[in-house]
């Protein structure tokens, strides 16, 4: 490589010295979760002493992870993870509202276990919980880190400011899409390829409400997108597969997409509801 390029990353390292790094916020999440769930480690814990030196390991983790984190000049690190271990708990009793919420919503899961091994939501809102925990202590970068780690392995992309109830169910998942300021009540389900997005892109509108209100009990189907800071999904509403909606709906709601289909001839046959 030519020496001015070399000289030149050279200093991009000199100047990350405070960097979170890519590689060790995935593994503190991978083995947060491996203590919380015993399914993600490599191998249960049978003896109590090492397993406590395994919860020892995992505060210092986070610990040497927020020293390197370039938002948390302000705060120590060993302070940070104290609260944040101080909440694991809350987190960890949401997780179990969200299994139960996921079992009960899909008549193919067998048990708990199934849901907690095998369903991309709940990872996806695992890494979401545990991010948000972190938010709201005002760790910068980090919370970001975690749920794109799993967006990158679930297809699911959850901001980890959005502000989401107990008993979540995300079913099936692959390219969900929740941004940052969107509220969501208890008991919701969401679908594949549901989208609760913004209606405008504009930096100048950072700080503002952009995305969505769903409130409790609503079912957004596959496929639906939902835009706009205003918009505001009313309480036991059902929105149905690929609508798109820019403007809210009153509580007890039902919403469907409604299509026609033609024969190769072109002549029409009768509408068609997507789904019922």
């Amino acid at each position: 490589m030519e020496p001015s390029f070399v000289q030149k990353i050279y200093q991009k390292h000199k100047n990350c010295t405070r960097c979170p790094s890519t590689v060790l916020v995935p593994k503190f999440f991978t083995d947060l979760l491996g203590i919380l769930f015993p399914n993600f480690a490599s191998s249960p814990v049978l003896d109590f002493m090492e397993f406590q030196k395994r919860t020892q390991m995992i505060n210092m983790e986070m610990a040497q992870m927020l020293s390197k984190n370039s938002g948390s000049e302000l705060s120590d690190p060993m302070e940070l993870s104290e609260a944040f271990f101080k909440n694991l708990p809350v987190v960890y009793d949401n997780l179990q509202l969200d299994i139960d919420a996921m079992f009960a919503g899909d008549p193919a899961a067998k048990t708990r276990e199934e849901v907690i091994r095998s369903y991309p939501g709940f990872y996806a809102i695992a890494a979401y919980r545990i991010a948000n925990s972190l938010s709201k202590l005002g760790v910068s970068n980090i919370p970001r880190m975690i749920t794109e780690h799993a967006h990158g392995k679930t297809g699911i992309d959850i901001h980890p400011n959005a502000n989401i109830g107990d008993y979540f169910c995300i079913d099936h998942g692959t390219g969900v899409v929740i941004g940052e300021t969107t509220d969501i009540g208890q008991h919701v389900k969401i679908y594949q390829g549901v989208t609760l997005g913004a209606l405008s892109v504009n930096k100048e509108d950072a700080k503002v409400k952009r995305h969505p209100t769903i409130e409790d009990n609503a079912v957004i189907y596959a496929g639906a997108t939902i835009l706009g800071g205003n918009t505001v999904i009313g309480k036991n509403s059902i929105v149905g597969g690929n609508v798109w909606l820019t403007k809210s709906i009153p509580p007890n709601s039902k919403v469907y997409y409604k299509a026609q289909m033609h024969t190769d001839n072109g002549r029409e046959k009768p509408d068609v509801i997507i789904f019922k």
